[in-house]
């Protein structure tokens, strides 16, 4: 079966002569459909920028990177946009969630960039509102939203155009430990439903609940443990 995430020697370079960043090193990472990975590492470590790579944010200056199959290596901005839209669920650490629209139509918005139609964009939402425990909010605005419901949205958000990787961003960084914990059961909900998930962390309790972690320093993985054998889904830690 093909990788989700195949990387091969990459590296990223910023700047020159003594400006000159070597952010990644020659970094390797295979992610199998339905892995849960954490990333870990100190600032500076390089995990931001790995993360904007695996996010096709970003471009590496050397090495290989395939997602889902895809040579990401090869293709231009219009390319990577399409990629980005239909392959990657991004969850933020700020939600980036659009204000002063509803809750229902954040959701729906990879969809409309999609070309879906409006009743399907509407059914998918809905039930992807309902998945995260939000179907009596989808008419609710984010500031009318606490912080974890705001970040089930983008989740909702995320889930709904069925992507081949959800890709976290400290999505726990901005909320209290109540909130934190219900979202990462969630995460955990969606790994036991075979989903791949790679998530960026300086937690070791939220790294903790991935089955594989990573820690890059200086812009090379200098350690890679798992917390469970492969195929052996997170189980959800209740109270």
């Amino acid at each position: 079966m093909t990788p989700v995430i195949s990387l091969q020697q990459v590296t990223k370079v910023y700047g020159s002569g003594e400006a000159t960043v070597h952010a990644l090193r020659g970094v390797d990472l295979v992610v199998e459909r339905g892995d849960y990975l954490a990333i870990m590492g100190a600032s500076g470590s390089g995990k931001s920028t790995l993360m904007n790579i695996i996010g096709a944010l970003d471009g590496a200056t050397a090495g290989h990177y395939e997602l889902d199959g895809i040579n990401i290596d090869s293709l231009d901005e219009s390319g990577l946009s399409i990629v980005r839209n239909r392959k990657i669920g991004f969850i933020f650490q700020s939600f980036n969630l659009i204000p002063r629209t509803t809750a229902q139509s954040n959701v729906e918005l990879p969809l409309l960039y999609r070309g879906v139609g409006r009743k399907e964009r509407a059914a998918r939402a809905t039930a992807a509102l309902e998945s995260v425990g939000l179907a009596n909010r989808g008419h609710h605005e984010p500031n009318e939203l606490s912080g974890g419901q705001q970040q089930r949205v983008a989740v909702a958000r995320a889930l709904v155009a069925e992507p081949s990787l959800l890709l976290a961003d400290e999505p726990t960084g901005n909320l209290d430990s109540q909130s934190t914990k219900d979202v990462l059961d969630l995460m955990d909900v969606m790994h036991q439903q075979g989903r791949t998930i790679v998530m960026i962390t300086h937690e070791d309790d939220v790294a903790n609940r991935a089955d594989r972690v990573i820690t890059l320093i200086d812009g090379l993985v200098s350690a890679d443990r798992w917390n469970r054998p492969r195929g052996q889904r997170s189980r959800t830690v209740t109270a």
